[in-house]
């Protein structure tokens, strides 16, 4: 039976009506923007905060998170002080101008100066510091910015079922040379960088799928597998399908070598960097910088 032009009116309102507090609903939800470069921390952050009832949204450099905040005007901003491209309190300077929409915003680092502190006051954001009581920390500061949901914050117990929040940006170093390793890693701790050391492709592959690198830098002639076979068993592997790789090499790679290094493996990208063994690692730690957020700069 056809319905009659009122009724088709009266659905079509409560059909409007019914959308519009769906909208209202969603825009209720506070819509928060997590950026850390380190793979591991961003989707621990993005995971539980989820979990809470947040609209979550990420970014792994400064320079995502000023595009992503411009787009979708979230109302707090969870940013890690150490970034590639443009570090945490650089984008808060600009996001907490005056002229822009109001954002609250909890800079979260694995260090802690004076300065920096200082700076975070005069910006009027939360400090957390990761850490043993990162998550009690973070809990607290998201409370207190959004007090409607402090209750579901609480209830959500971050600080004892989550797991612990490391201090610093993880490298996987992969190399079967001990001296390499020992050198290379000596310079990579001092620029504020965590180390893991991996002999050959195979147990560089169950250590990265363990431990969720920032950036896995190996060599390419190994033992039980070469370069190509560990980009290929990272890029097939979901838990490690994105993280970035950089090939070193002592040896001159041909073209094709290279190409294959680059190429795409399963719709994820290849190598991101191919770089030549050297005592000079100014070429490696110009090719880290893009992924991982250095506290200090110290090649000596």
């Amino acid at each position: 039976m056809k319905k009659s032009i009122r009724e088709l009116e009266v659905l079509d309102t409560e059909r409007g009506s019914h959308e519009k507090n769906d909208v209202r609903s969603a825009s209720a939800i506070p819509k928060m923007l997590i950026a850390d470069d380190d793979p591991a921390i961003l989707r621990l952050l993005a995971d539980r905060c989820a979990r809470i009832g947040f609209q979550v949204d990420v970014a792994s450099n400064g320079m995502q998170a000023i595009l992503k905040a411009s787009r979708s005007k979230p109302d707090i901003l969870v940013i890690d002080v150490n970034m590639p491209e443009v570090d945490g309190l650089s984008v808060c300077a600009h996001l907490l101008d005056p002229d822009r929409a109001p954002v609250d915003a909890i800079v979260i680092t694995g260090s802690r100066n004076a300065d920096m502190i200082e700076r975070c006051e005069g910006f009027g954001v939360q400090y957390v510091a990761k850490g043993p009581t990162f998550w009690h920390d973070l809990e607290a500061a998201l409370a207190e910015i959004q007090p409607r949901m402090a209750e579901r914050i609480h209830q959500s117990g971050m600080d004892t079922t989550a797991p612990a929040v490391r201090r610093r940006p993880s490298v996987l170093l992969v190399d079967d040379d001990d001296d390499v390793r020992h050198f290379l890693a000596s310079r990579l701790e001092k620029c504020g960088l965590d180390v893991q050391y991996a002999k050959d492709a195979q147990q560089a592959y169950r250590m990265a799928c363990r431990d969720n690198p920032a950036v896995v830098v190996t060599d390419y002639f190994m033992p039980n597998g070469d370069a190509e076979y560990l980009l290929a068993k990272l890029r097939t592997t979901a838990a490690t399908e994105n993280i970035p790789v950089i090939v070193m090499t002592g040896r001159s790679l041909n073209t094709v070598t290279q190409q294959n290094l680059k190429r795409d493996i399963a719709g994820h990208p290849g190598a991101a960097h191919i770089v030549r063994k050297s005592e000079n690692t100014d070429l490696l730690f110009d090719a880290l910088r893009h992924f991982c957020g250095f506290e200090r700069w110290d090649r000596a």
